[in-house]
């Protein structure tokens, strides 16, 4: 059976750095949906999607990362990362204090993961840039509201420690077992 395994934490945290070295070592790997869908939206002129019309963004979100789930149930990998899961929507509509509807936590319970990584914020290495504009306090809290998301979707998170790309990837590799 495939495992599904999302890597979750604030913006800056790490997560993306760890997937691209994932990649390198051959795991197959679906990258962050949010970025492709702020820079799509830039192109139509409209700078912060997010925080212009957060429920257009968080629907576009929702539907890229459950196009990427189905995805990775017809691919023959036995392990899948995924930078970001579909629970993290409607974390940061919560985060963002947006009403939404029901389906986004039916869409965060029918489509379930394996493992969760968590990426702790970490003041040493959070940087800003044209996609990410969240501050380090930003990412602190919306972390809260992802821990919080997954653990009441009855998750256990395993948190990556602090260190080199290196050392945080080997953990997660070691702690599946899996080369």
């Amino acid at each position: 059976m495939q495992q599904k395994i999302v890597l979750i934490g604030g913006p800056g945290t790490g997560k993306t750095t760890v997937l691209n070295e994932l990649i390198k070592r051959n795991f197959y790997c679906m990258p962050e949906v949010s970025r492709a869908v702020t820079l799509k939206a830039k192109e139509e002129g409209i700078d912060q999607l997010f925080l212009t019309e957060p429920l257009l963004f968080s629907k576009m979100l929702l539907e890229g990362r459950e196009e990427q789930y189905v995805k990775a149930n017809l691919l023959a990998e036995e392990i899948v990362f995924f930078d970001r899961g579909i629970p993290d929507v409607h974390a940061y509509m919560n985060y963002f204090n947006t009403e939404y509807p029901a389906f986004f936590i039916k869409k965060s319970a029918q489509y379930t993961y394996s493992k969760i990584f968590h990426f702790s914020p970490w003041k040493e290495i959070h940087i800003t840039d044209n996609e990410r504009y969240e501050s380090f306090e930003e990412s602190e809290e919306i972390d809260a509201f992802l821990v919080k998301a997954y653990s009441e979707l009855g998750y256990n998170l395993i948190n990556v420690p602090f260190g080199s790309v290196e050392e945080r990837t080997n953990f997660i590799v070691n702690s599946l077992s899996c080369e």
